[in-house]
């Protein structure tokens, strides 16, 4: 097994400082970069134990606060195991966070995570690889579409409100991907709906995108994150599969 090494970092971004988690092999070698975008909870010690595994595997992972306009992580008070069901004010405080980072500012910063992790010795030369989990999804999709030349693969599990009906849904930056694309779905999700599901596949396959959608059977929006009610432990490591799958035969 890889030795790791992680440590806390600080991004300067146009509107403040972005706190993030690095990390790396220990030997300190350039290896090639994953950008995780996270969930609705925020980065938090399940956030940096993923990029951890990732890391094991070979990798440079970045996991930055995408809501450091409103604090430095950890933006809300969470229990050591987050039942949202159990306490519903969670969401409460949640959703205005979530709502307040618009396509437009994500990916301003999208385009500052990708700068500083090309500027790093730990990090190889070359195009990137993303991942993200429910909201994280979405900003990976938008990522890949916003900046072609420095994303080489692009997934996301669990993701929600990928192809809506609005004039800024993600699914529509299609045709500008040149990654190879992996979702996998949570089963009967409130936040994709099977005519989202199929209005991402129909644009992914219209602009000649190399993809794969799978919907996770019986495992529910979630279903990645062991701190939550809704982890799924056969989902999260077919998920894991998936994911380490194609960063293979991407890098």
């Amino acid at each position: 097994m890889t030795s790791v090494q992680g440590t806390d970092v600080d991004i300067p971004t146009e509107d403040g400082i972005a706190d993030a988690y690095l990390a790396h092999p220990a030997d300190g070698a350039p290896r090639p970069a994953v950008l995780v975008f996270q969930d609705a909870f925020g980065l938090r010690p399940q956030l940096r134990s993923m990029a951890d595994r990732l890391a094991e595997a070979g990798y440079t992972v970045l996991v930055p606060n995408v809501f450091y306009r409103h604090g430095r992580a950890p933006v809300f008070d969470l229990p050591e195991f987050i039942d949202p069901g159990a306490r519903p004010e969670i969401f409460e405080k949640i959703m205005p966070v979530m709502q307040a980072l618009t396509p437009e500012l994500a990916m301003r910063d999208a385009g500052v995570y990708l700068r500083w992790l090309a500027e790093r010795p730990e990090v190889a030369d070359g195009p990137v690889a993303l991942t993200g989990y429910c909201m994280g999804a979405r900003l990976s999709l938008l990522t890949a579409g916003t900046y072609p030349d420095r994303v080489a693969a692009a997934a996301g599990f669990h993701g929600g409100r990928l192809a809506t009906d609005t004039p800024d849904s993600p699914h529509l930056v299609a045709e500008h991907i040149t990654a190879e694309l992996y979702f996998g779905h949570a089963d009967n999700d409130h936040s994709l709906p099977p005519e989202q599901i199929e209005r991402l596949e129909a644009a992914l396959t219209e602009a000649g995108v190399r993809h794969r959608c799978e919907v996770y059977e019986g495992a529910p929006h979630g279903f990645t994150q062991a701190d939550t009610a809704a982890y799924h432990g056969e989902g999260d490591e077919r998920h894991w599969a998936a994911l380490l799958d194609l960063l293979k035969r991407t890098f």
